[in-house]
């Protein structure tokens, strides 16, 4: 893969995709994560004396139409803030200058033709500087303009030190043969996550289920989860991949009448009611101990509605669990990273990924095609 470090960035212009769809509300980012996780990459630009324009989407507007709720003017203000100097942001590829250190376009999915990877945009974007560097790990799944397009077009393109560290925590986990290794897949669908958790079953001692995932493998061992979320068509799987005695599912759960309610209860999984659901579960001694015991972690997911006092008790336990180990670990997707940020300090997993969609597709195997057009060989 074509590296920042070994590219000639000196004194040159940068156009630099990142990735800073983060949370906003009432004009204010509520969450600076992914706004701070590309400082590396800035600060060796800075280093290098380039000049940057920053590139990235917001949300899913409507192409050709401005909408200001997707802008990504508090964003610009909180780059400002953090790396003290002026930000301007860009209304259109024409009115892009290097008059400043760093500047930012604004939200690229404005412009129609990104999420088509329309070939028009694609030369605009990488015309616009002398190097196209592509810092944005959780777009790397996306064949956009701003994302494959551009790199393709560049004259002279490279992956950022973000990229470059996502990419090596992610083989580190997937590569490492420490064993005991112990997975976490959770979420509301068997479906979406059956390739990941095929993958992950031959990386891992054991793979341990949250959410409708599990109430699907609950339904398919012969157990009773009442009106509980689950995948019928995805039973036969469920099945298949019980029979590797490898999924580790709980001994106790959290079940209620509603999501709503404001009343729980918690039950072994041979005794929820016909009318009630389940909607977090609690770790099992064996949990614990394999946790405690492992070498390797890799978290996707909660184990619960864990947004929910009621239902985040599981979510909790499974997230201090893993910081107070001593085995690498690595998390990745949204979900997950809002609950290390609700319940621990973020400094106690090895490594907490960007990525959403692009972390499970690595996982899976599957080929990324912004890594593929920097060179990526997967």
């Amino acid at each position: 893969m074509r590296k920042l470090g070994d590219t000639d960035v000196f004194n040159k212009t940068i156009a630099l995709r990142v990735d800073l769809n983060v949370p906003i509300k009432d004009g204010k980012v509520l969450d600076d994560t992914r706004i701070l996780s590309i400082t590396s990459t800035l600060q060796y630009l800075r280093k290098q004396q380039s000049k940057i324009v920053m590139i990235s989407h917001f949300g899913r507007p409507k192409p050709g139409i401005f909408d200001e709720k997707f802008s990504l003017l508090p964003v610009a203000k909180r780059l400002e803030e953090i790396f003290n100097t002026t930000v301007p942001l860009f209304q259109s590829l024409k009115d892009v200058n290097f008059d400043n250190e760093i500047s930012l376009i604004e939200n690229i999915r404005f412009l129609p033709g990104e999420v088509d990877n329309d070939a028009d945009l694609s030369r605009q974007l990488s015309d616009l500087a002398d190097v196209y560097i592509f810092d944005a790990f959780g777009t790397s799944h996306r064949v956009h303009a701003s994302t494959f397009g551009a790199i393709n077009s560049s004259k002279v393109s490279c992956s950022g030190l973000l990229l470059e560290e996502e990419i090596n925590s992610l083989i580190t986990a997937m590569d490492s043969e420490e064993t005991p290794a112990l997975s976490i897949v959770g979420g509301s669908k068997v479906s979406s996550k059956l390739d990941v958790i095929k993958s992950l079953l031959n990386v891992s001692n054991e793979v341990l289920t949250g959410g409708g995932i599990t109430n699907t493998f609950l339904k398919a061992s012969g157990n009773n989860i009442g009106i509980s979320l689950f995948e019928d068509s995805m039973i036969e799987h469920a099945k298949g991949l019980l029979a590797t005695d490898k999924i580790l599912l709980p001994e106790e759960v959290v079940v209620s009448k509603s999501i709503d309610s404001s009343e729980s209860r918690v039950c072994g999984i041979d005794a929820v009611q016909d009318d009630e659901m389940i909607l977090d579960q609690i770790l099992s001694p064996k949990a614990f101990e394999k946790i405690f015991k492992a070498k390797k972690i890799i978290w996707n997911g909660p184990v619960g509605v864990f947004e929910q006092e009621l239902f985040s008790k599981g979510t909790q336990q499974l997230a201090e669990a893993i910081a107070s180990s001593n085995a690498y670990s690595l998390a990745g997707g949204g979900e997950t990273l809002l609950a290390i940020k609700m319940f621990i300090d973020k400094s106690n997993i090895s490594y907490c990924s960007t990525g959403g969609g692009a972390f499970l597709e690595f996982m899976e195997g599957k080929a990324l095609p912004s890594l593929s057009a920097l060179g990526f060989k997967f």
